[in-house]
């Protein structure tokens, strides 16, 4: 199976997760896709507003064609959820609400995600936009032609495509921070940035975030808004996080970093390249 969803060129998805318009992550998200919209096509998926529905079931399974003519959907047939899903994909049997978000996302050339962190992590809606949109067939499940392996970490259905990731935190820097009684953010969204992310393809930015966002004024607002319309003029110009890839060798016979790499270290930070 050959995946290619080459993006088009100047086109951004932004994916926002709040359920109030009037919060603060409602305010830059608006003023976020304004701002974005001076030099890209912007497609949104207000995932709350337009109700999406986060949970995996059935009708998301691939379906088959009875001979009376009725559809089954497949729930009840043998296999595992990620390849039910690749053969509702070859078939194009998937729900219109998850093609309608595949299409925006196969065109998007820069994808944001924008969202608070809610225990330690993005709301149940954006986790179930990547368990019902990033499926099999779409977004990985294809093999490299010159190994047979696998393409993903690096490589993959959606590769081509830089994100940045927005998120709110209640906490300060230095409680969320490297040393902090919360754990670093960056560590905890380890599971957003490489292993959603990276594994199909996607390179990431630096998070882009807003610390104490429950205890910001007018003046702290503004100054918020400010901040992400000069991050998004400059977004273009930015390095991505240097993961390894999987395609590369520092995983050579295993999915362990190899032995005479950092030997001794066993932190998240081991999975970004040395500066050369």
């Amino acid at each position: 199976m050959t995946i290619a969803h080459p993006p088009i060129p100047g086109t951004a998805l932004w994916v926002h997760a709040h359920l109030r318009g009037s919060s603060l992550n409602g305010r830059l998200f608006r003023e976020g896709v304004r701002a974005l919209s001076e030099h890209r096509d912007v497609t949104t998926s207000d995932l709350y507003a337009q109700g999406f529905d986060p949970v995996l079931g059935p009708r998301d399974f691939a379906a088959h064609d009875r001979a009376d003519g009725a559809v089954q959907d497949g729930a009840g047939e043998p296999g595992n959820i990620a390849g039910l899903l690749g053969e509702a994909y070859a078939r194009g049997r998937l729900p219109a609400d998850v093609v309608r978000e595949q299409a925006k996302l196969a065109a998007a050339e820069l994808l944001v995600l924008q969202f608070p962190l809610w225990w330690y992590g993005p709301p149940a809606i954006l986790k179930g936009w990547f368990d019902r949109v990033l499926t099999a067939g779409f977004a990985h499940g294809d093999l490299d032609p010159a190994s047979g392996a696998p393409r993903r970490y690096g490589d993959g259905g959606l590769a081509g495509r830089r994100a940045l990731v927005v998120v709110t935190a209640g906490e300060d820097a230095r409680s969320i921070g490297p040393r902090g009684i919360s754990g670093d953010l960056e560590s905890l969204l380890f599971p957003l940035t490489h292993g959603v992310l990276w594994y199909v393809g996607i390179e990431t930015l630096d998070l882009h975030v807003v610390h104490d966002a429950d205890a910001l004024g007018a003046e702290g607002v503004e100054h918020e808004v400010q901040r992400l319309r000069e991050r998004l003029r400059t977004v273009d110009t930015e390095p991505a996080l240097p993961f390894r890839r999987l395609r590369d060798g520092d995983y050579r016979g295993t999915r362990a970093l190899r032995a005479d790499l950092l030997p001794g270290r066993t932190d998240l930070g081991i999975h970004l390249r040395p500066p050369s």
